[in-house]
């Protein structure tokens, strides 16, 4: 009776019951095994070295499965000779590239199997369904897949192309197959042991679980966008060409990151971007405080029409291109432009200044123009922050005989030293990071060398040099550096304020 009870309080609190049976605990631990081979299955869809789909060796040996899943034209990018003449079929490889999406279609079932997981057993049961249809998916797509390959062979002997085709059955297709067996067995296993839902129970999850799988779409982005392109770090430690493949041959160690300091060119570079890029991120870091003095402003402004003009007007810069925003400056300040047209006109100079190739003050210049662009949407965490602010503060000092600007100095600013204190311990971590775009539009013959910054310098080096070795080395240190600063900055805080953020 009291079991019954603590469940049916459970149940009316959406919580899954506490109690849970012997067969409950073993699925448990099945659940933790097949939440790896989900999490190893992610995995192997994005790195070409476990791409299942390369029965060829004409195929990239770059492409992953994910890329062969959703893009025909980069599987057969290399086969229109093999096409014309007749060596292999091109329905074996449209086939390819369907089999090859059905497997991402099973990859994310079995993620949204694995989701459901941790939630109440009657969404356990659900989920259960779901990794079986994508265990018995992905295990057919992968025996379709083998099936291709036997298709390949007999193609290009028939043809006696086999030299050049060069059919190849990965190794990886094997564990695939193993992936999928895991599937189904802990499905069905896991669908047996877990105990039947109580009467009336809806699907549930405990709210630390919801509020995990409301975080994981954001971690995985970072994972593919963050942390998935440090893959490329193995470029420095081979002599690599643009479009050549990676080979144990090429091997060079730690060839390039000597050259990054033996090399008088390459010393002199870095000397110079390295000025560049600490003066102009130090300029941004001494006007920081530019976005909180504009927030507090906009916050006395009264009139909230007037409030919300301002605030979207000095928003929208944020969202222009910098292509666009040297267009603006083309129309401004270049030889025909607005300020040349309007001091020849009230004038009988015939000034024709191109300020836009002036290479004085241009540290300032682009300070100017980032703030301008950036100012509006920087303020808009402080203004949050104000909006949070207790009332009863100012009321108070009201009551007292503080004036506006008294209020301003003693309670909005003392409130919003903490979230600034964030913001800057943020920008000292990235004081390497400037960005390239800003420097890229506006750099000329006349000042490229002063406006080259350490992401534009390696962007050359990379796209217009072809050094790939050399810019992912910088991009390495870049990172290092970074990291190591953010833990410098975090202790200093730590030790000044006692507060911190890692």
């Amino acid at each position: 009776m009291a079991d019954k009870a603590l469940r049916a309080h459970n149940i009316k609190k959406n919580q899954p019951a506490v109690n849970k049976t012997p067969n409950e605990k073993i699925a448990d631990v099945l659940y933790w095994f097949l939440r790896g081979a989900i999490l190893a299955n992610i995995v192997m869809l994005f790195f070409p070295a476990f791409n299942p789909a390369r029965l060829s060796g004409m195929i990239n040996k770059n492409l992953s499965l994910f890329s062969c899943g959703i893009s025909y034209d980069s599987i057969v990018g290399n086969f229109g000779r093999a096409f014309r003449q007749g060596w292999i079929l091109e329905e074996t490889f449209k086939t390819l590239n369907l089999l090859s999406a059905v497997i991402i279609l099973a990859i994310v079932l079995a993620s949204a199997g694995g989701c459901m997981s941790l939630g109440n057993r009657k969404l356990k049961k659900l989920g259960c369904i779901f990794s079986l249809a994508a265990g018995v998916v992905e295990l057919l797509a992968i025996l379709g897949i083998n099936g291709l390959y036997d298709d390949i062979v007999d193609q290009a002997r028939a043809s006696d192309k086999i030299s050049r085709v060069l059919p190849q059955l990965p190794y990886i297709n094997n564990v695939f197959i193993a992936v999928a067996v895991v599937f189904i067995v802990i499905s069905v296993i896991n669908f047996i042991l877990v105990p039947k839902e109580e009467n009336g129970e809806g699907f549930e999850m405990e709210p630390k679980f919801k509020l995990f799988l409301m975080m994981l779409p954001a971690i995985a982005l970072a994972f593919v966008f963050s942390y998935l392109p440090l893959y490329g770090w193995r470029y420095a430690f081979f002599d690599y060409n643009s479009g050549e493949t990676l080979s144990m041959e090429k091997f060079v160690g730690f060839k390039w990151f000597t050259q990054l300091f033996q090399n008088a060119a390459t010393r002199k570079d870095l000397i110079t971007v390295m000025k560049n890029t600490l003066a102009m991120s130090g300029l941004g870091i001494v006007t920081s405080w530019i976005p909180m003095a504009f927030a507090i402003f906009l916050s006395e402004i009264k009139n909230q029409h007037f409030r919300r003009f301002v605030q979207t007007f000095t928003t929208i810069p944020n969202f222009i291109s910098w292509v666009l925003v040297y267009a603006i400056a083309i129309a401004l300040f270049s030889t025909d432009g607005f300020i040349n047209t309007m001091i020849n006109s009230v004038s009988d100079a015939n000034v024709t200044t191109n300020y836009l190739m002036s290479n004085s003050h241009s540290w300032l210049k682009m300070l100017a123009w980032g703030t301008w662009k950036g100012v509006g949407w920087s303020a808009i965490i402080y203004i949050a922050a104000i909006s949070g602010i207790d009332q009863g503060l100012y009321e108070a000092a009201t009551v007292d005989g503080a004036g506006r600007f008294a209020k301003m100095w003693h309670i909005t600013v003392p409130e919003l030293i903490p979230t600034y204190c964030v913001l800057l311990l943020m920008s000292i971590a990235n004081i390497l990071s400037n960005g390239l775009e800003q420097y890229m539009v506006f750099s000329n013959p006349m000042n490229r060398e002063t406006l080259q910054v350490l992401d534009l310098y390696v962007y050359n080096l990379g796209i217009d040099k072809g050094l790939i070795p050399l810019s992912t080395v910088i991009g390495m240190v870049k990172s290092v550096v970074s990291v190591t600063l953010l833990f410098a900055a975090n202790g200093v805080s730590k030790a000044v304020r006692g507060e911190s953020i890692v």
